[in-house]
């Protein structure tokens, strides 16, 4: 059985009701026309044969040369009658009329205005109404045929057409974390090319979000391994014999600092576990604009604690944006937090936002050194330069923007003083 739900189901009943209506129109149209053909012709028949009596009756033998009067005209003249019908209006009239069961056709043929007199001929005309009714149930058993025939065929076409989303249907189901596949979209019908395309976007984000989870368990391994091993040696060295008791605080602060580098990496990893909880945030409404100078009076604070300046050119306009703001921050607090940590002291961070043809652009500007451009800055565990941190940063803004469809690039000023983060956030329709 078909659901009411489905896509079949409404495709089939459509195009079912869509032809049954045309078969109808069609068919209505067609007896119409046999039936206005039929009574046609007979009242043609029946004219003519009132013609002939009025011709027989007159006194004009001229009128009588120009018919070809039949041998049947004696029949013809038994069922004529001369009627008077007064107040009648004077012209040639059909009835129809039935008695006993018996179907009729009646003539009023003018003869004599003066007198108000008609030619009357009547027909039984039973044989012709059997016939037209013999015709109207040969087309409704038609109709039954056919109305069969396009069930069976609105069956098919809709089964056929299907096909493509159960071929699709079939590989989904067929992938998971170990095996995704993309599907060549030319192996399919063309209307269904965008779906193709749009299910292997979905599978390459979650080949990239599967990869990056990968690396970061490795990474997060060999990170948290490395100075466990480290922290181990420096105690069965200091206790391989006695030592004074400053050796010992020693050995202590050093594996202390090294559980504080690791509880950063640690809370950086949560800080993932978090982000992605807040890519089920509901999107809401915001000005951009204001959302902006919001944050960047925050970050001037930050910048101002580590002797640093944080200047911004954003524009005034008011620019509306539906999105998850817990995602947008973890971006800009990033690329921001980088461009402090970087820029030396004295010099300024800069932060310019604009809307463009392309979208809403902005740009966190630092005076650092700059980076390597070959590099790829967005894989975890990254460190650049001599600079603390568990290398986590990038790689958080780098889940966040793709959550949010949103581009974001590093690369080197044009006079080489300090690097250019940039973040695109395409225009929404």
């Amino acid at each position: 059985m078909l659901s009411k739900k489905s896509i079949r189901y409404s495709f089939v009943l459509q195009l079912v009701l869509a032809l049954i209506i045309l078969i109808v129109i069609f068919s209505t149209i067609l007896y119409s026309y046999i039936k206005i053909s039929i009574y046609k012709d007979l009242n043609k028949a029946l004219l003519n044969e009132a013609a002939l009596v009025a011709v027989e009756k007159s006194s004009d033998l001229k009128k009588v040369q120009k018919f070809s009067i039949s041998s049947s005209l004696k029949n013809i003249e038994n069922d004529a009658k001369i009627v008077v019908k007064k107040n009648h209006k004077f012209r040639i009239s059909f009835k129809l009329s039935r008695e006993h069961n018996i179907h009729y056709l009646s003539i009023l043929y003018p003869y004599n205005e003066k007198k108000s007199l008609f030619i009357s001929i009547t027909r039984n005309i039973s044989t012709t109404d059997k016939l037209l009714s013999e015709i109207l149930t040969n087309i409704i058993t038609i109709n039954l045929i056919m109305l069969f025939l396009i069930l069976f065929y609105a069956l098919f076409l809709s089964r056929m057409l299907l096909l493509p989303i159960k071929s699709l249907t079939t590989k989904l189901a067929k992938m998971n974390e170990s095996f995704l596949q993309t599907i060549d979209p030319k192996t399919l019908p063309k209307e269904f090319m965008p779906l193709g395309k749009s299910i292997n976007g979905l599978v390459k984000r979650i080949q990239t979000f599967t990869l990056s989870q990968k690396e970061l368990f490795i990474g997060a391994s060999h990170e948290l391994k490395t100075p466990l091993a480290v922290m181990k040696t420096k105690n069965e060295v200091t206790l391989l014999k006695p030592r004074d008791e400053q050796r010992y605080k020693d050995t202590l602060k050093e594996n202390i600092e090294t559980i504080n580098e690791m509880n950063k990496m640690i809370s950086n990893i949560l800080e993932i576990g978090r982000q992605e909880s807040a890519q089920f945030e509901e999107p809401t409404q915001i000005d951009l604009t204001k959302f902006l100078k919001e944050r960047a009076n925050n970050f001037r604070i930050l910048a101002y604690q580590k002797e640093k300046k944080l200047e911004t050119h954003i524009e005034d306009k008011p620019y509306q944006l539906k999105t998850q703001p817990t995602l947008l921050v973890h971006i800009l607090q990033n690329f921001i937090q980088n461009a402090i940590k970087f820029t030396p002291i004295g010099k300024t961070i800069y932060i310019d936002a604009k809307s463009t043809p392309n979208g809403y652009m902005i740009k966190i500007i630092d005076e650092g050194k700059g980076i390597d451009e070959s590099q790829d800055l967005f894989a975890p565990f990254k460190r650049v330069g001599n600079k603390s941190g568990a290398g986590l940063g990038l790689f958080l803004a780098k889940n966040a923007a793709n959550a949010l469809n949103i581009e974001i690039n590093i690369k080197n000023r044009i006079d080489k003083n300090g690097a250019i983060a940039s973040i695109l956030i395409p225009k929404q329709k």
